[in-house]
């Protein structure tokens, strides 16, 4: 009873916690598991700006292959001359080290997209703003306060957070804070829109490395449903004929 008890306090303090951490308004990530385009983009852009400093450990390189990749196309784009094709997506970073310099340990991507969200994610990575109060010069509106310096500064640009003015009306009443808007101070190598392709891009990717297997298992899925459905009628009119002699 004292077990019961302590489930329904803890149940009824989850949506309070899941209000309270989400409180950032989430863009929708354009997520397109059938683009192999996309995902392969995504997976360029993951090993070149992301696979410094956080592991993938949970995925192998050659799972590529899945994606229309021959290994040696993965050995020549995606992958390090030391490394091998069947090896996991590891980094050389000490996590001690990496714990000193960014106060917390780089996380394993393998499954941020299952534990965090598409949308999160899309929204985290179009996000950070020029902050110099912080360490590393950088915070984000999605995570305030984060410890990552943006990856993506070369592509997108640097961003500045700056307040947006209020209408005559509302000024006078200064009760709520003014709304912020994010603009871009120094351009980057890519336009607004074509960054958020990317971005669009290595999220997609990130949603794909999650399960790999999904796009199959969507499939048997739907194969089994229809299985059934037909198996159904099947077993209805075996039914029938064996009950028509009782009733």
């Amino acid at each position: 009873m004292h077990i019961l008890k302590r489930f329904f306090v803890m149940a009824a303090f989850v949506p309070a916690l899941a209000a309270a951490s989400d409180h950032a308004v989430l863009d929708q990530a354009p997520i397109k598991l059938n683009d192999v385009a996309s995902i392969q983009n995504g997976a360029r852009v993951f090993v070149n700006y992301c696979l410094n400093c956080h592991a993938a450990s949970h995925m192998r390189y050659n799972r590529l292959t899945d994606l229309g990749l021959t290994e040696q196309q993965i050995k020549d784009n995606l992958m390090f001359t030391t490394e091998k094709v069947g090896d996991h997506m590891k980094v050389a970073m000490n996590g001690k080290e990496a714990a000193k310099w960014f106060g917390a340990q780089p996380p394993d991507l393998s499954v941020i997209a299952r534990s965090r969200g598409a949308d999160w994610l899309y929204t985290y990575l179009r996000t950070f703003y020029r902050d110099d109060t912080r360490t590393t010069g950088w915070n984000n509106l999605a995570f305030p306060n984060v410890g990552m310096p943006h990856a993506l500064a070369e592509l997108q640009g640097e961003q500045v957070l700056e307040e947006e003015k209020k209408p005559e009306g509302e000024a006078a009443h200064g009760a709520h804070e003014a709304p912020r808007k994010l603009v871009i101070a120094l351009p980057g190598s890519m336009t607004p829109a074509q960054y958020d392709a990317t971005v669009a891009d290595l999220v997609n990717y990130l949603v794909y490395m999650g399960e790999p297997a999904r796009g199959h298992r969507v499939q048997v899925g739907i194969l089994t449903l229809l299985f059934l459905a037909v198996l159904f009628v099947f077993a209805y009119a075996l039914k029938k004929e064996y009950w028509k002699d009782v009733h």
